[in-house]
């Protein structure tokens, strides 16, 4: 069975599904280039638990979690299976990890979830497994996290991240209004974004994971981190000395990079 990467994608707005964009594009046609998964483990910064939590839902529904927005997005259903057997088989791997882990019977799939996904994989034919991040923990946690599920890529599981490379929705709804889609980015995004792309295809783990205090403008494109915590999963899911790719880069609202890596 073909190894898989590990990805980190960046899932945009609920209504990333609705409207032509090349972050849209990219996750519409980019399961073509990957081997078909056995199953999925996805890492949504949409849910967040105080220690690691492995969802056992044999069916999950939907979770729609945002307000605001078209309404035909309460109407979409993302109905892939859940797989319980793998779920207990991620909470002891986390257990052995050294970590606390908890195993929940019953969670819908959150937008950073089903927004992606329902673009990758449209069919909802494969097993997805939801684990949380903990937005109390550092990237370093959240790495060793990710390190516990590496041996699943050898078994065809797609571990996928799923947050966003910048993230200040302050940015993006100023007191005069919100941003046109198309701003022209600032160069405190821009700094920021080519040193992650640097670190992260020079195989610099140690920065990445230590980027609150390496990364120029840090704090300024995420204020909290938790939509970058599942990049460092992912990361940690590739393994030691693991080179990451950037496979997709684009930018919405002038602040928000929508940009995509593939680990190992």
């Amino acid at each position: 069975m073909p190894v898989q990467p590990s990805l980190f994608v960046s899932h945009g707005a609920p209504n990333l599904v609705l409207h032509d964009s090349p972050a849209r594009a990219f996750l519409a046609s980019h399961a073509q280039d990957l081997p078909r998964p056995s199953a999925i483990v996805c890492v949504s910064a949409h849910f967040e638990t105080d220690t690691p939590a492995v969802v056992a839902d044999p069916a999950p529904g939907m979770i729609y979690d945002f307000g605001g927005f078209e309404p035909e997005l309460r109407r979409m259903v993302y109905p892939a299976p859940g797989d319980p057997a793998l779920a207990v088989r991620i909470a002891g791997m986390i257990r052995g990890a050294g970590l606390p882990v908890a195993t929940l019977p019953r969670r819908g799939y959150d937008h950073g979830t089903w927004v992606p996904l329902m673009l990758l994989y449209p069919d909802a034919d494969i097993p997805v497994v939801q684990l949380s991040i903990q937005p109390g923990r550092d990237a370093a946690h959240h790495h060793r996290l990710g390190r516990a599920l590496a041996p699943l890529r050898t078994e065809g599981v797609l571990v996928l991240g799923s947050g966003s490379l910048t993230h200040n929705l302050h940015e993006v709804f100023l007191p005069g209004g919100m941003r046109a889609i198309d701003s022209e980015t600032p160069d405190w995004v821009t700094g920021f974004v080519d040193w992650m792309v640097g670190r992260i295809e020079a195989g610099d783990t140690e920065a990445v994971i230590d980027y609150r205090a390496r990364a120029p403008f840090a704090a300024q494109n995420h204020p909290t981190d938790e939509h970058l915590l599942p990049l460092h999963v992912a990361l940690g899911a590739a393994g030691d000395g693991a080179v990451g790719r950037r496979i997709h880069a684009s930018c919405q609202y002038g602040v928000l990079h929508l940009d995509a890596y593939a680990f190992g």
